[in-house]
């Protein structure tokens, strides 16, 4: 029988990025009333998902980044000796139970799983990248609540959107009063779930005396800086630690 497992052994080395994607969210705003464009609580749930990964999951991924429905996860070491069925099956599975949790569903959620090939270098712009869709997002989120609230029917507002650059939607919304520059950090770049250092007075009782200690303490950022720009590159570079 295990011959039939074709993909069963398929196997891949570190570092990887892995992204869960939830399937089917948006029956999941409707049914929850989760609000428009943004809901805080739901952003909150999302990067409660991401902490778990990193405290009680055992698999260890340095950081996790969520925007929307989306998480990434950094492995620089691999769990099941990098078989992906697994990787990709435990993985969306963790996040949707979590959630699930989270926001008290009756119903159940699902998320998919892919692998990435990654290297320390790759991380960084694969970061870049994902905080740039997650400013895409957030502009087109504003644009279509903003239509839908004047009276548009969805399937016109996809036509009057589409096609529309970053600057064009940006100035969509200022002509309304809404200046997206101005939004809370977290919906324009999204929440990043890492370890940082952290150090704390303590006491050395063989030496009798005061002593700094150093702990790494699992933070949640939901103000982050925009990852290309100098200083979001050595806030990362930070967190990646020494090639």
């Amino acid at each position: 029988m295990e011959e039939r497992e074709i993909f069963g052994n398929l196997s891949i080395v570190p570092p990887i990025l892995v992204r869960l994607d939830g399937r089917s969210f948006h029956r999941l705003a409707k049914r929850l009333r989760l609000s428009r464009p943004f809901d805080e609580g739901f952003s909150r749930a999302m990067a409660g998902v991401c902490e778990r990964f990193l405290v009680v999951s055992g698999l260890s991924p340095l950081f996790a980044f969520t925007f929307s429905d989306e998480i990434s996860l950094y492995f620089p070491d691999l769990p099941f000796r990098g078989r992906v069925e697994k990787i990709d099956s435990i993985l969306a599975s963790f996040a949707a139970s979590s959630l699930t949790l989270a926001l008290s569903a009756d119903q159940p959620l699902a998320f998919d799983a892919r692998v990435i090939v990654a290297s320390r270098s790759y991380v960084l712009e694969y970061l870049c990248g994902r905080q740039q869709e997650a400013w895409r997002n957030h502009l087109n989120a504003y644009c279509q609540e903003a239509l839908l609230r004047e009276g548009i029917r969805p399937g016109e507002v996809a036509r009057r959107l589409s096609g529309m650059k970053s600057e064009e939607l940006h100035e969509f919304m200022f002509s309304r009063g809404v200046n997206l520059a101005k939004t809370p950090a977290w919906q324009r770049r999204g929440v990043l779930v890492y370890r940082r250092k952290e150090e704390r007075p303590g006491y050395d009782p063989c030496a009798g005396e005061p002593v700094e200690t150093v702990r790494r303490v699992v933070t949640i950022e939901r103000d982050l800086p925009v990852f290309s720009s100098p200083e979001g590159r050595a806030f990362l570079e930070g967190i990646l630690g020494s090639p």
